[in-house]
């Protein structure tokens, strides 16, 4: 069973993903997967430097300048994509070959966004009112307004995102109590 977990920037989904681990469910994090293969040595390194010439640094790609060459420009995020997102895959079908047979999490931030929603069994969102969400994001390093309204701009809307969910999170609560949502959903998906 395929469980695809996602919510908007700012919705507690990292610490989400944290839980169904501490639940001993493989969870495959889309993210760190893309900050690996960016990393000093990445795969991606190199077709990421010709596309966007000066986006690397010592062997790494830089991401404040490949944002920067990005940001706002839906051609460059497209090519942007191109290159990442194959790579992705790749590395999520060596992961299910991993752990066939076993419940496990995509833990996909662009779930819907990038169609990943059909090839998932259940979907969970993790979702947060949107003050909560919003005084979140704007307390991360290097975040502003612009760069939270553009990336909400991209996201599917949270309601949009609950409306298509078999399950959501709410996790503008408690760490426990978000636990024990956690460990609702998975009891509700005990084979």
């Amino acid at each position: 069973m395929i469980i695809g977990l996602t919510g908007s920037i700012g919705m507690g989904k990292s610490a989400v993903a944290a839980m169904f681990a501490d639940e001993a469910v493989p969870v495959f994090d889309a993210d760190a997967t893309v900050h690996r293969l960016q990393g000093v040595g990445g795969r991606l390194v190199p077709a990421i430097e010709t596309a966007f010439p000066g986006t690397t640094t010592n062997g790494a790609v830089d991401r404040a300048k490949l944002g920067a060459a990005v940001f706002g420009d839906d051609a460059a995020i497209k090519r942007l994509e191109a290159i990442v997102h194959p790579a992705v895959g790749e590395e999520r079908a060596a992961f299910l070959a991993q752990h066939a047979g076993e419940r496990v999490v995509f833990d996909v931030p662009l779930l819907f966004e990038t169609g990943g929603d059909r090839n998932v069994d259940v979907i969970v969102v993790v979702s947060a009112a949107p003050d909560v969400q919003r005084a979140r994001v704007l307390a991360r390093p290097g975040m502003s307004a612009e760069k939270f309204a553009a990336i909400l701009a991209r996201q599917t809307p949270d309601a949009e995102k609950r409306a298509r969910a078999d399950h959501v999170i709410n996790t503008d609560t408690s760490f426990d109590a978000t636990r024990a949502q956690v460990r609702a959903v998975l009891a509700s998906l005990e084979i």
